[in-house]
């Protein structure tokens, strides 16, 4: 009976990570539309359906569905129709492994933390793999450009979170909430910065998105790809950006620490995941796009030195006993 439970309890975390999966980001994608438009003065997504255009969210995805599945000729076809699975997949990975409560995981491992680090660095590989496969030379250059831009960004991103677990003690998201204290709101700030600038960049979110310049590439490594496996593309762009959120919530803001009563843990770590999603919704709004030079500059001439004192700064404190 106890091993009954036990794989029961498995199904439900599992159906319950995929549901999130598949609704958190297409909300984010709802949300983006309606911010945008209210930002930007756009008039033609506020009206789809009546009330506040509810209905363009569901425009689109039949739109996606009517389209054909074009696969080109002189295309590596293994490689250019398994990459929408490669981008999407390791976001399942990591948001099962996000808790938004103790033990409302889908996955609750101790080392956690490395575990979605190395989930979503799988996650930047399928656009490596479209711009390779496509035969596209503006796919190609779309494709480089997104692995330059990986492999700045990774390194920064990866010790702001080394300094939190460094500050925590511990490489388990849920021991790290747990040891949060509003003092890391001052402490870690500049880790957060800088985990919150890596992650747009990582998921190629404007004003970082010179691997999908259209303006330059076209689409970048997605130009030959159409129907729903352009439309997979742009659901990893979004679940990426539930994940990035809902990790810095638990990270940086106490996750489901909060005036709520400890029931409801949960709904406060969505609702600031959600305002850390605005936030990035907001930047690219904002912001005009980087050159490539820009970018890269912005990567190792800031973000890496100020990782770096932000680990200096934790490892001295710990040693201290702040």
């Amino acid at each position: 009976m106890g091993s009954a439970v036990t794989l029961l309890e498995a199904a439900l975390r599992a159906v319950a990570a995929l549901a999130a999966f598949l609704v958190l980001p297409l909300l984010v994608g709802q949300a983006e539309h309606k911010v945008m438009a209210h930002m930007q003065g756009r008039l033609g997504p506020m009206y789809a359906g009546g009330f506040h255009g509810w209905a363009q969210l569901v425009a689109d995805g039949v739109k996606f569905l009517q389209k054909e599945d074009v696969t080109p000729a002189a295309a590596d076809r293994w490689v250019f129709r398994l990459a929408p699975a490669v981008a999407l997949v390791p976001y399942l990975l990591a948001l099962a492994l996000v808790p938004v409560h103790p033990g409302l995981a889908a996955v609750d491992v101790p080392g956690s933390v490395l575990l979605v680090l190395a989930a979503t660095s799988v996650g930047a590989l399928g656009t490596l793999m479209a711009g390779w496969s496509s035969a596209n030379k503006y796919s190609l250059i779309g494709g480089l450009r997104a692995a330059a831009q990986l492999v700045s960004y990774e390194l920064p991103l990866v010790l702001a979170v080394a300094s939190v677990a460094l500050a925590g003690g511990s490489l388990s998201l849920v021991a790290l909430a747990d040891a949060w204290s509003p003092w890391w709101l001052l402490w870690q700030l500049p880790g957060a910065v800088v985990f919150l600038v890596a992650g747009a960049a990582e998921l190629q979110r404007p004003p970082f998105d010179m691997p999908v310049a259209d303006a330059e590439l076209v689409m970048g490594a997605w130009t030959e790809y159409t129907g729903l496996r352009f439309a997979f593309f742009l659901l990893a762009e979004y679940a990426g950006i539930v994940v990035v959120s809902l990790l810095f919530a638990v990270l940086w803001l106490g996750g489901w620490h909060g005036p709520v009563p400890d029931a409801l843990g949960w709904l406060w770590t969505l609702l600031k995941g959600l305002a850390v999603a605005l936030v990035v919704v907001w930047v690219r709004v904002a912001w005009p796009r980087l050159r490539e030079d820009q970018l890269q500059r912005l990567a190792w001439l800031w973000l890496v030195p100020l990782a770096l004192a932000q680990l200096v700064l934790t490892g001295t404190g710990v040693v201290l006993g702040w």
